[in-house]
């Protein structure tokens, strides 16, 4: 299992940097494009047997999600991070994905993950523009949520995640919500809204103000 580390609060990196992705008019990497690639630097693996397949930080960058996507029909965890993807689409062939990762992208809504929320377990979404949390009702299954470097403003939005029963971790800082207080003073404004978290941005909580810190994932 890959190690994960803690996601603090920093600067996208270099390769999101537009100017360094692209020339202006240049366009952008396709999802076909981007599973030929990874498939040629790992031994011509076959994209419909994979259970990782890792679409990161390409040059010029992935700016649309498109239905090539659903040949990995195998995939457990799918990562577009670090690209300039502004969209969500719905992938219905993805009968088995556990992970998505589109941290480090210009997405400004969750959508399209109501045929895969019988699955998902977690959503990897740091480092976006996103300022509701519409779009998670139907994924029952999901347990954690980084959603850190976002633009969530009201703490009402919360509530909505009421609607995902085994949701126990959640990743929130740098949002709105947050300015103006330290983790500990978020802390009972997320649980009063959100009572069954065990780990919130990247504590674990116990039954006093400390707890132990967890991993977070690099690229959510």
């Amino acid at each position: 299992q890959a190690a994960l580390v803690q996601e603090l609060p920093r600067p996208p990196p270099r390769c999101l940097q537009f100017g360094d992705l692209a020339s202006p008019g240049m366009p952008g990497t396709g999802c076909q494009k981007a599973i030929q690639l990874w498939s040629e630097k790992n031994d011509n693996a076959n994209p419909e047997e994979a259970e990782v397949v890792k679409l990161m930080c390409l040059s010029p960058p992935i700016e649309k999600m498109d239905p090539s996507l659903n040949q990995l029909v195998n995939v457990k965890h799918l990562s577009l991070s670090t690209n300039c993807i502004d969209k969500m689409i719905s992938l219905p062939a993805l009968k088995n994905i556990e992970i998505l990762s589109l941290g480090r992208n210009v997405i400004k809504k969750i959508a399209g993950l109501d045929e895969i929320g019988a699955t998902l377990r977690e959503l990897w979404i740091s480092y976006n523009s996103i300022s509701t949390l519409d779009g998670l009702n139907m994924c029952l299954k999901l347990r954690a949520l980084f959603i850190s470097n976002n633009k969530i403003k009201d703490w009402g939005e919360l509530a909505k995640l009421q609607a995902n029963p085994e949701l126990v971790n959640i990743l929130l800082v740098n949002n709105p919500i947050y300015e103006g207080l330290s983790r500990k003073q978020a802390r009972p404004k997320v649980l009063e809204q959100l009572p069954k978290i065990a780990t919130l941005d990247g504590e674990l909580l116990t039954g006093d103000d400390g707890g132990d810190e967890e991993e977070a994932p690099a690229d959510g």
